[in-house]
């Protein structure tokens, strides 16, 4: 039993059912608190936007849990923590510091130049035409379609599919295993062994197919830098970085697209201003990861030494999360009505694709998408509007991943 888990812990809700709720009583408790997530794992939560700054910058914060979790050694002995091996039990950028992150940022970061986000706008805005087709086609007699199904998930997929080489036959499998990862409701040992085993098919299979038809992709890229010098990226780095890279440009795309249809929609000034010029695409998507970032919260991250957070002290060796959607609600930040979507604010400063030597990648290529398939949905249907309640829509089963489960839409008034 560790001095942590005497503590009297805040429990994170698996479903991630109000997350703006549940940040609003975190935050209540002071600048930092103790919580369980889902398994019964203990860690830290930040409530304020300066705070998990002042962490995600600290330099004695670790995202290495081999070397500076003190309860890593006893995840064999909890059945029920085996989800987070997802997250924390693989060896990418998401879990590596120092050195060790320095590296493989450095390998991979050629991948994401500015040249290549750009070279990939020709295909961004063709796959949004074809399914802007397909959804007028659904929705030609007044049905009801669903704007998460039909545009938000199927375009960054295929994006993210097409500049990874994944073969059409894979493509279903790449996104049930990211699914699987993302869901935080069923911490059970076959849960999490379902999960490794996904990881350790789906991956090793288009590996195995883009070193026998190499590409002009990122897998065959990645397997290039492996196979010109093993010491600079090992067979299991490259099997986990694809597997970070893939899912945080699939997913976290899929729920800003959609988030911010729904935003814009539950406030139709802002749509009708944004549409006429006086607030731009870019303010919306920042309004858009400010009040509902992809990613609500993200595991995990350790304190090197202990850390005093105002008259609380982290102490070595805990775990830390990254809790984006607090941050960006935070009133003392963002004024009183922090919680309202409002794109004229001009929040730019949030917190949701990272700061410092963690920042995403990825966050030109899912800003380039959303710029374009935002202002293309609304051209195509200025009349569109949410065919059901605003209480009726659900939220992803996931404390990690904040987006809607559907968004079912009229596309005429």
């Amino acid at each position: 039993m560790t001095m942590t888990d005497r503590i009297d812990r805040f429990v994170i809700d698996p479903f991630g059912a109000d997350i703006p709720g549940e940040s609003a009583r975190l935050r209540a408790l002071g600048p930092v608190v103790p919580v369980e997530l889902p398994g019964g794992i203990p860690a830290w939560a930040p409530t304020g936007h300066d705070v998990l700054k002042q962490l995600i910058l600290d330099p004695q914060v670790s995202k290495d849990p081999r070397r500076h979790w003190k309860l890593w050694p006893e995840i064999g002995e909890h059945p029920s923590w085996g989800w987070i091996l997802g997250w924390v039990g693989v060896v990418n950028m998401l879990s590596t510091y120092g050195a060790d992150h320095t590296r493989l940022r450095k390998l991979i970061s050629p991948s994401f130049t500015h040249r290549r986000t750009e070279a990939m706008r020709p295909r961004v805005e063709a796959v949004t035409a074809e399914l802007l087709d397909a959804l007028e086609s659904a929705g030609a007699d007044g049905d009801v379609v669903d704007v998460k199904a039909g545009f938000a998930h199927p375009l960054p997929m295929r994006i993210i599919c097409d500049l990874f080489g994944v073969p059409d036959e894979m493509r279903e499998d790449t996104a049930r295993l990211i699914a699987a990862i993302m869901d935080t409701t069923d911490p059970s040992p076959e849960h999490a062994a379902f999960v490794q085993q996904q990881i350790g098919t789906v991956l090793p299979a288009l590996i195995a197919h883009r070193s026998e038809h190499p590409g002009d992709d990122l897998t065959t890229e990645l397997i290039r830098v492996r196979d010109e010098d093993g010491d600079r990226l090992s067979d299991e780095e490259l099997l986990y970085t694809l597997l970070l890279v893939i899912g945080a440009g699939f997913e976290t795309t899929v729920n800003l697209i959609g988030n911010a249809v729904v935003a814009l929609l539950r406030r139709p000034e802002q749509l009708a201003a944004v549409r006429a010029g006086k607030i731009t695409w870019n303010a919306v998507v920042d309004e858009t990861l400010r009040v509902h970032p992809s990613i609500a919260a993200l595991p995990l991250r350790f304190a090197v030494t202990d850390i005093k957070v105002g008259d609380v002290t982290i102490p070595a060796g805990d775990a830390i999360i990254t809790t984006y959607a607090a941050a960006g609600l935070d009133p003392a930040h963002y004024g009183p009505d922090a919680d309202v979507f409002d794109a004229s604010r001009g929040a730019d400063d949030h917190l949701a694709f990272g700061i410092g030597v963690h920042r995403c990648i990825g966050a030109p290529l899912a800003r380039m998408e959303a710029l374009t398939a935002l202002p293309a949905l609304f051209d195509r249907f200025p009349e569109v509007r949410l065919a059901v309640g605003e209480g009726e829509l659900r939220q992803v089963p996931s404390f990690i991943a904040f987006g809607w489960q559907e968004v079912p839409v009229r596309l005429d008034a």
